[in-house]
């Protein structure tokens, strides 16, 4: 086979992280599959370099500051108080706030970022960073063990180059936290095949195809129970195929997820190591730059055979080596057999039944058969540098700011956090869809309605008020990927008004005295200038009472 230009990103802190005794996610699966990519003699074949870790501003690209600010102060000892019980940020039980959980999401989050730099600059033909893929995080919420949404940051740095990107997932679970992000875009199309029905994140059906400009841009391949290599490979090979041909994406993220291979502890499909090394060798072909991304996985002997089998798919030498394993340091965990493979099971595949596989098929054949040419977008020159790092100002450098701003700002979020979110009564049990905050009720299966009444003409040329007033309730439950079981959480962001609150949300002792609300108004819909008499009052009492104590 050819060659590639291979990067491959490893931090050894990696596996110094932990989720806790007893969690199925093991952040050492990373170490592990380093050793074995080391002990293949793989890594002399590979620009091998240790990432940047990511920035709190860097994840703000994304990630609001409010959710960025919380990860890096909360530890296990306050997570009670700074989530309120856990009714925000961290929803359940699924994501711990381990010790240095800021530090490993900056490793995640920087691999990928800085692979789509790699591959934006023309460095690399192939980037790894098995560390990433962490595809369940939201806006400003945790999921499913995901904090920071490290490929829609990383697919956010290859926009600043590319005008259109491909993100394919093959996890065993849905990748809703990166279709959400980019639902309303057509220069990011995501294509996932996932397990669906009763089974985490319960998304992904093959009505949820996108929305306004956005719409027919995500592809969903919902699969039942005991999926094997032959039937995977007919429903993957020729939608990927179609989605090459129609959309002609400049890069390629591959979510190379290892809970869908078979025998993983929360998994439920029957694939073996070279049946999910498939689609590497698939994408390979087509010579279309291409990042590589770890993600599930939680039986971690055959994370690590898998993600080192598919590092030698991306070099080209798979055919090399030897099914033996050699010598390493954990050479012990891969018993009794000591082989480079992940044999099949006797479960029983439920997606052969009916034809159901077929029906999957040709439904998503059809869906890229109506999209029009593939979509073209003004590009413009890339910044290689921002305008305060060429001019030296580095963010350690900046004055910091005086008291007096620093206690009007945090006054100001405060004032912010307590805005109603519409100015409709309605509004506090619904919101409308957006690129980073798309929802949907637990039970629903489509939103094809809501598309086919967007901007709908009534012939006297205004739009149907139906169509303007009609919107999702916002998700009121979550479900848990460790028991698959819905728990109720109260809507976000409803604070309380009383000084105590203020102190424990983190804005100090302000009391304002204001009224409760019991959601927030949009930033944009002037609920801010509201409150522009009371922030004018504040700091003026501010600056008398320092004066009088300057007397």
């Amino acid at each position: 086979m050819s060659k590639r230009r291979v990067t491959y990103y490893y931090d050894p802190d990696t596996g110094a992280y932990t989720y806790g005794l007893g969690h199925l996610m093991k952040p050492h699966r990373v170490s592990v599959t380093h050793e074995l990519v080391n002990a293949y003699d793989m890594l002399g074949q590979m620009h091998v370099l240790k990432p940047r870790r990511a920035t709190p501003e860097s994840m703000t690209a994304f990630h609001t500051d409010e959710y960025i600010h919380f990860l890096n102060r909360v530890t296990p000892e306050t997570v009670e108080e700074m989530t309120g019980h856990g009714s925000r940020f961290l929803v359940g039980d699924d994501n711990p706030a381990f010790e240095g959980v800021f530090e490993f999401c900056s490793i995640s989050a920087g691999g990928s970022i800085c692979a789509s730099e790699r591959i934006a600059d023309g460095s690399a033909d192939i980037a790894i960073n098995w560390a990433g893929g962490l595809h369940h995080a939201k806006k400003r919420e945790a999921s499913g063990f995901c904090y920071i949404n490290d490929i829609v940051l990383g697919i956010l740095e290859l926009l600043r180059t590319y005008p259109r990107v491909l993100y394919i997932d093959i996890d065993c679970h849905h990748g809703d936290g990166v279709e959400e992000a980019f639902y309303t875009t057509d220069r990011v199309m995501t294509c996932s095949f996932h397990k669906f029905g009763e089974y985490f994140p319960g998304t992904g059906t093959q009505e949820d195809r996108g929305r306004g400009k956005g719409k027919g841009y995500s592809i969903n391949v919902p699969l039942k129970d005991g999926i094997t290599d032959e039937a995977f490979q007919s429903v993957f090979d020729p939608i990927i195929a179609k989605i090459l041909e129609v959309y002609r994406p400049s890069a390629v993220v591959l979510q190379c997820g290892a809970d869908s291979l078979a025998g993983d502890r929360l998994g439920c499909f029957n694939i073996t190591m070279e049946g999910h090394a498939h689609c590497v060798q698939f994408l390979r072909k087509y010579n279309i730059p291409l990042i590589l991304l770890g993600g599930g996985g939680y039986t971690v002997k055959n994370v690590v055979r898998v993600w080192a089998y598919e590092t030698a798919c991306a070099l080209g030498i798979e055919a090399d080596i030897d099914p033996n394993l050699p010598w390493n340091s954990y050479f012990e965990w891969f018993g009794p057999r000591y082989r480079l493979e992940v044999l099949e099971n006797n479960m029983e595949d439920l997606n052969v039944r009916d034809g159901l596989l077929d029906k999957i098929r040709i439904t998503a054949l059809q869906q890229l058969q109506e999209l029009a040419p593939a979509p073209s977008v003004g590009m413009h020159d890339v910044p290689r540098e921002s305008i305060g790092h060429h001019l030296g100002l580095r963010s350690d450098q900046v004055r910091a700011r005086d008291a007096l701003d620093s206690r009007l700002a945090q006054h100001a979020r405060y004032v912010y956090d307590l805005q109603p979110e519409s100015d409709t009564p309605s509004s506090t049990s619904s919101s409308s869809t957006t690129t980073s905050e798309k929802s949907w009720d637990s039970n629903s299966n489509s939103d094809e309605d809501d598309d086919e009444n967007d901007d709908v003409d009534d012939g006297n040329g205004a739009n149907n008020s139906r169509s303007r007033t009609r919107t999702r309730r916002r998700q009121q439950q979550r479900m848990s990927i460790l028991t698959g079981q819905y728990f109720d959480v109260p809507p976000p962001y409803e604070l309380t008004t009383t000084a105590a609150a203020a102190a424990a949300a983190g804005y100090g002792d302000l009391g304002l005295g204001l009224a409760r609300r019991a959601a927030k108004r949009r930033f944009f819909q002037s609920g801010a200038r509201l409150c522009k008499r009371k922030i004018r009052g504040f700091r003026m009492a501010i600056t008398e009472n320092e004066g009088s104590e300057s007397e």
